[in-house]
């Protein structure tokens, strides 16, 4: 999560919303208060304290605060307004007071909440992948395109994936709607790549690190340097069916980018990611993918101030979204942690300084975007159905299980390769493992099923991936990260779920029909 491992980077608003934002920083307005009988002090009275390092803030409103009001506030504060969410109550600034968070929080007339969105210094401008990508070798390529059979895509004979959801069925039958977009919240993607130039919307793309959309020609891309996460994951929703490469599992829709990854890093800050659910609201977008957590921090405690405020700022935003027509989908994370029980020890926070080991409660300590209300949280399988080696779960946590690759379950396809073949910048392509790999085969099958269903909220397409989601009992055995087979001790069962798989893996099949 907010990094990506192989698989999710450990390692998606509506006309007339009008986002208020400053590319450049607003001046600073210090608070002056003369001593009684020398009003020459007043211009000299005590100025906010710069003496600490510029970090990111979000400030979340109470009900009846004005943004005006909030804004004169964080001025005084010694803070810089980067940009303000009136429809949320949302405010994201700079400052370099080291007191700026707890001068804003003893005025609650304003501020419900206000927070650091990372513990490192900002610089001069992660996701959840298990493992790193293997790119398709030409051997296996020609192998592939010699065992295709009429209709299929040159690679499509390794992609094992899209039989396990049934998409290849599915196809024949609906390749998904050009009116329904998925938008990937993500670190970019290489929208020049043949198997997605034709499926790509850029009116719907933009680049959302540090908390302003930029929608110039390009700024959505990978960085030169950067990672290819966010393109593989755009060609498992999208890739088009045109006698290329490999087939999406929702080939006939489009896909757009919203770049949310810092450079260097690959670091997903609050910030930005409340941006990208913003963004994809005004632009209409359907459906988000989000294969990543939310850095620093992988659980964020509600009973940590700063922490706080970053979960309020989130829920306000994925809610917004939500409420304008957007399916957000969230991949689950590949630490095989049980996010139901009640003590997981997180030894990577935060993840840009110095991490220090912790025992959270993830009931109290939310996993994010995942464990967000309304949010589908995405488990992963392999070939031969078993939860994943690295895949979290948790009863009543995870919703619907997919394909994400497991390289223990091989498959019987000519490159007898488990993991998930999909779309690499450049116009290559290669494989990855990860719930980061789920999440977009579930992101597909809810755009087949907006396809199917043009007028249905965010919450019936949930409850009909959910109902038509093939279940899946507890497995008696599972693999290992040593590729050992063990006993399913930890998969729980009730009310119709499972820990592994939620309500079962996702049917492309039965979204079409």
């Amino acid at each position: 999560m907010a990094h990506l491992g192989p698989g999710r980077r450990r390692i998606a608003v509506p006309v007339g919303l009008a986002l208020t934002a400053s590319l450049a920083f607003l001046p600073s307005v210090a608070a002056s208060a003369a001593p009684l009988g020398n009003t020459a002090g007043a211009a000299a009275a005590a100025k906010p304290d710069t003496s600490g390092p510029k970090l990111s803030y979000v400030a979340n409103l109470n009900t009846y605060a004005t943004m005006k009001a909030a804004t004169k506030a964080i001025e005084r504060a010694g803070g810089t307004v980067v940009t303000s969410y009136e429809q949320i109550g949302v405010v994201v600034a700079h400052s370099q007071n080291p007191d700026f968070a707890k001068q804003l929080r003893a005025q609650r007339g304003l501020f419900v909440s206000v927070g650091a969105t990372r513990t490192a210094p900002l610089k001069t401008v992660q996701t959840t992948e298990e493992g790193t990508t293997q790119k398709l070798s030409s051997a296996d390529a020609a192998k592939a395109a010699a065992t295709a059979e009429a209709g299929q895509e040159p690679l499509e004979p390794n992609q094992w994936d899209l039989r396990a959801i049934k998409a290849d069925e599915a196809h024949k039958i609906n390749d998904g709607s050009p009116d329904v977009t998925v938008g990937v919240i993500d670190t970019g993607v290489d929208d020049t790549h043949p198997d997605l130039a034709a499926n790509f919307s850029k009116a719907q793309s933009a680049n959302c690190v540090g908390g302003v959309a930029d929608t110039t020609e390009g700024a959505w891309r990978p960085y030169a340097d950067g990672s290819d996460h966010g393109t593989h994951v755009a060609g498992t929703i999208a890739a088009a069916r045109n006698g290329i490469g490999i087939s999406g599992v929702a080939p006939g829709a489009k896909v757009a980018a919203i770049k949310v990854s810092e450079p260097g890093t690959s670091l997903f800050y609050t910030e930005a990611v409340v941006c990208g659910f913003m963004f994809a609201a005004e632009k209409g977008i359907e459906v988000t993918n989000n294969s990543y957590y939310v850095d620093p921090w992988y659980f964020n405690c509600k009973t940590d101030d700063d922490q706080k405020a970053l979960v309020e700022a989130l829920g306000r935003a994925s809610k917004f979204a939500e409420r304008k027509g957007v399916l957000n989908v969230a991949s689950a994370g590949n630490e095989n942690w049980d996010l139901s029980s009640n003590s997981i020890t997180d030894d990577t926070s935060p993840d840009d300084a110095t991490p220090v080991p912790r025992t959270i409660d993830p009931h109290v300590c939310l996993d994010l975007p995942t464990q967000l209300p309304g949010v589908v949280s995405v488990s992963a399988t392999g070939d031969k159905g078993f939860k994943s080696y690295y895949s979290s779960y948790g009863l009543g946590v995870v919703d619907v299980a997919a394909p994400g690759g497991d390289k223990w379950q091989v498959p019987a396809t000519p490159d007898a390769n488990g993991r998930v073949l999909s779309t690499l910048p450049g116009g290559g392509y290669g494989y990855k493992q990860g719930t980061s790999m789920a999440g977009p085969h579930v992101a597909g099958v809810a755009a087949l099923l907006k396809s199917a269903h043009p007028t249905a909220t965010p919450s019936q397409l949930q409850a009909m991936l959910k109902a038509q989601a093939t279940k899946a009992a507890c497995p008696e055995k599972v693999y290992d990260a040593t590729g050992a087979l063990i006993d399913a001790t930890t998969c729980e069962s009730k009310w119709g779920q499972t820990g592994y798989y939620g309500y079962g893996v996702v049917d492309a099949l039965k979204a079409v029909k």
